[in-house]
């Protein structure tokens, strides 16, 4: 039988507790992962999992004890009370699954070392909302990219919310971070990439005249400022056209516009 926890003073419930916070998550190397279609997702992955906390109504249904089955075959699980549930969960209506995940970078180095003929990078330059940056990673785990790079400054991809609005695509994507504007470039050239950045430019193309047959790494701004000079000096200039009175399309809209024309271009032509 799984221990049960019964204290708010329990190491374990302090440790998920403190994981809402970057300073801690990255002190342990570890993030949060609450819910359970998230869970499910989770578990099965390869990422490593260090423990996960339950609630008796999660192990009353059918899909809860398959979930539980699955995660005893991958770290140690503790039962608290739907009381407790509520003292650690980030959410206001909480599904009592809520695990610790060891969070799992990728390199530039290791992204190399594979060889793509038609690589499809997705970068996000300074991207600092959760609802973006997630819903960005889940539109290049749609279209199959090979992995999501995010430059210094970005927002924090295992934060609680960020997390939530992968929809679990996190877990199924090479995730790079911390990433300068020279290590882009050079990558890129390296890779035999085209370099290609989201801005609106006298010298952008349309993006449906761009040829993304071609292996290529797609640059994303900033909600407010855009992509930071620093790229756009050695990028290729991409626009979307846009014929109403909108001044700009919201970041997330703009990838999936752009990341579509691939597909349509790779897969449909």
């Amino acid at each position: 039988m799984p221990e049960v926890i019964d204290s708010a003073a329990n190491k374990k419930i302090k440790l998920m507790k403190s994981l809402t916070s970057r300073k801690h998550r990255t002190k342990e190397g570890l993030f949060r992962v609450e819910g359970l279609r998230l869970a499910e997702m989770a578990a099965a992955s390869n990422w490593r999992l260090r423990f996960a906390l339950y609630t008796a109504e999660l192990a009353e249904k059918e899909r809860g004890r398959k979930l539980l089955a699955v995660l005893q075959e991958k770290c140690p699980v503790y039962e608290v009370s739907a009381a407790l549930a509520k003292k650690v969960a980030a959410t206001d209506t909480p599904q009592g699954i809520f695990l610790a995940a060891e969070q799992q970078e990728t390199s530039l180095q290791e992204l190399a070392a594979k060889k793509w003929q038609e690589a499809l990078y997705v970068v996000l330059d300074g991207v600092q909302d959760p609802g973006n940056a997630g819903t960005i990673i889940r539109t290049a785990d749609a279209v199959h990219a090979d992995g999501v790079i995010l430059t210094k400054g970005a927002v924090d991809v295992f934060s609680d919310k960020t997390v939530r609005a992968t929809m679990g695509s996190l877990f199924h994507l090479p995730i790079v971070t911390g990433v300068t504007a020279s290590e882009l470039a050079a990558f890129a050239e390296t890779q035999g990439c085209q370099l290609l950045a989201t801005a609106l430019d006298e010298t952008a193309k349309p993006h449906f005249e761009v040829d993304f047959t071609k292996a290529s790494m797609i640059v994303f701004g900033n909600e407010g400022n855009g992509v930071s000079q620093e790229l756009l000096q050695r990028a290729q200039k991409v626009y979307i056209p846009m014929y109403g009175k909108a001044e700009s399309l919201n970041v997330g809209i703009s990838a999936a516009v752009v990341l579509y024309e691939v597909v349509r271009q790779r897969h449909f032509a």
